[in-house]
Order: structure tokens, then sequence, then C-alpha cells
């Protein structure tokens, strides 16, 4: 079946830099497009940035554009987000997402 799994987040000061990972199974994934969405505390959910299959193509939203970079290691299995310059809105929980599945989320707070 299919797994998704987070790590990487944490607390970090303004400023400060992250990387989160993905860690997929259960599907053939250089053939998926895949995404990271967050969701702030008391917020809904807000879609951050997608890769597609091979890489090539990545999309952000307005809101970490210049800051964030997402990549995969198709090898791995693996989806990453580089989180640079964060701000405390940038709190959030983020998940890792492909067609209809989400893995279980890491936390990132973003506090001096």
């Amino acid at each position: 079946q299919v797994q998704l799994v987070e790590s990487g987040g944490g607390l970090v000061q303004p400023g400060g830099s992250l990387r989160l990972s993905c860690a997929a199974s259960g599907f053939t994934f250089s053939s998926f497009a895949m995404s990271w969405v967050r969701q702030a505390p008391g917020k809904g959910l807000e879609w951050v940035s997608d890769i597609n299959g091979l890489g090539g193509s990545t999309y952000y939203a307005d809101s970490v554009k210049g800051r964030f970079t997402i990549s995969r290691d198709n090898a791995k299995k693996t989806v990453y987000l580089q989180m640079n310059s964060l701000k405390p809105e940038d709190t959030a929980v983020y998940y890792c997402n492909v067609v209809d599945y989400w893995g279980q989320g890491t936390q990132v707070t973003v506090s001096s």
C-alpha cells in the first residue's frame, strides 16, 4: 500500500533553514508528481509546492517562492523541501501528498 513518511521538522529561529524529507513506498514513485501542503494552527490546508515525476518541473506558492526549493531523488523514492529564510508565518504541519494519499505530517515551528 502507499506510504508517505515525512521527517525533518523542528523548531527554528526566524531566518533559519530546515530540510524536510518524505520517503515514499507502495507505488511507482517516478511516475507521479509529488506535493507539499501545510496547515498552520487554526487554518485550512495551503498548497506549498509541486514537482513532476522526473523532477524537471517545479511549482511554488507565492508565499514561499524564492525561499523554498522542492526536489526529488527517484532512486531513493524521496521528495525534499529545502526551506530557507524561514518566517514565523511558515509555522505549520507540513504534509507530503500524492494523488489521494497523505503522510502523517511533520511540525515546523519558526520562533525566537
